[in-house]
């Protein structure tokens, strides 16, 4: 889960006619341009943004010419379309956390039912649905995509897929501030961790002043919400899920003394009330984080932060290394980050689909 500066460098070709390639870099990456081969570019380096990381807008000013059209094909999957809107008036995890429906449209592989409880649990099947009775594969899905998105994109996810868990997962209960839960949300992706739950948000308190804590993270993670805490409890555990609360208490084991290589959901409570005592009640164990200071408590979102770091390099420590996806998991879950990765994304997959299914002889009488 870098600093950054704004800069608008405009170049023309012939200023550049006799120059050597030059490197324009932004945080870690660099990108070569050779004069010769492209028109006039300008390059507009903008503040980045989760969803986006490490990438420039390039605008072509002459978009007859090959050599950009052909760019522009690379480019055109990382546009604004995959950047969050700031719309001062909408935080989008609020947006989430009070309209269930988008939730669900944010997913796009599709879901085992919620009988269904594969253990060790991975929530996708190995299709998309395209309308028309049509279906893809995940290898569909991502050759599909492929042409569609830079290598340095696709690099990414495979990075984060190859670090993803569901293990161990995340579950908030009524917690009373979006700003919380946007910096849970943040730390969730930032260690690995894939699944997340948030049972019984409080829509009618929240302070204003915390939007885009969560970077756009929650883009990429598994939410479930939840209206009663005995609701989610009882699917965790049938998905093979321990249930440890976190709770100052004597009867409280210390994280450092717990097998995190076990599947676990982290549960964290109200800022003001904490755990409830029907959390309590129906969980299997209560853990705490060792305090030697004058107070006795972490606010939640970082408490939250120091359970899953720790739970990662326990899990580390153990099993050497935290993401546990096999081959196939893997690849559906890199179908579903390429699904999500731009609005276009859908209409991608359906025209795949179509051409597919044209392409495919009759079978013969």
């Amino acid at each position: 889960m870098r600093g950054c500066c704004k800069t608008l460098i405009q170049s023309s070709l012939p200023s550049l006619h006799n120059s050597k390639p030059c490197y324009i870099s932004n945080s870690s990456h660099a990108f070569p341009f050779l004069p010769r081969a492209l028109p006039s570019f300008s390059f507009n380096s903008s503040s980045p943004r989760a969803k986006r990381p490490h990438t420039f807008h390039i605008h072509s000013s002459r978009s007859n010419s090959s050599s950009s059209a052909a760019l522009g094909v690379a480019i055109s999957s990382e546009s604004a379309e995959d950047e969050p809107q700031d719309d001062p008036k909408r935080d989008t995890v609020e947006h989430l956390l009070t309209n269930p429906d988008d939730i669900s449209r944010l997913m796009k592989m599709e879901r085992r039912q919620q009988g269904d409880c594969e253990k060790p649990w991975f929530p996708y099947l190995d299709a998309f649905k395209c309308g028309n009775g049509a279906c893809l594969s995940s290898g569909e899905v991502l050759e599909a995509m492929a042409p569609y998105m830079m290598e340095e994109r696709r690099e990414r996810f495979r990075t984060a897929v190859k670090n993803r868990s569901y293990s161990v997962c995340l579950v908030v209960e009524g917690l009373n501030d979006f700003g919380n839960v946007s910096a849970t949300f943040r730390s969730a992706d930032a260690l690995g961790f894939q699944s997340v739950h948030v049972i019984n948000p409080d829509s009618s308190k929240r302070y204003r002043d915390n939007r885009h804590v969560s970077m756009g993270a929650e883009k990429w993670l598994d939410i479930e919400l939840w209206d009663s805490t005995a609701e989610c409890f009882q699917v965790l555990k049938s998905r093979g899920y321990r249930i440890a609360t976190t709770h100052v208490g004597m009867d409280a084991v210390s994280i450092y003394d717990m097998d995190w290589s076990c599947p676990t959901a982290i549960v964290v409570g109200n800022e003001h009330r904490g755990i409830s005592d029907q959390a309590l009640g129906l969980s299997d164990l209560h853990c705490s984080i060792p305090m030697n200071g004058m107070v006795d408590s972490f606010n939640v979102s970082v408490a939250a932060g120091i359970l899953m770091h720790h739970a990662v390099c326990d899990r580390t420590s153990r099993l050497g290394r935290h993401g546990d996806l096999t081959a196939e998991e893997s690849k559906i879950l890199l179908a579903e980050f390429s699904l999500r990765h731009s609005k276009s994304a859908i209409s991608i997959a359906h025209e795949y689909a179509k051409r597919s299914k044209a392409s495919t002889p009759l079978p013969k009488l």
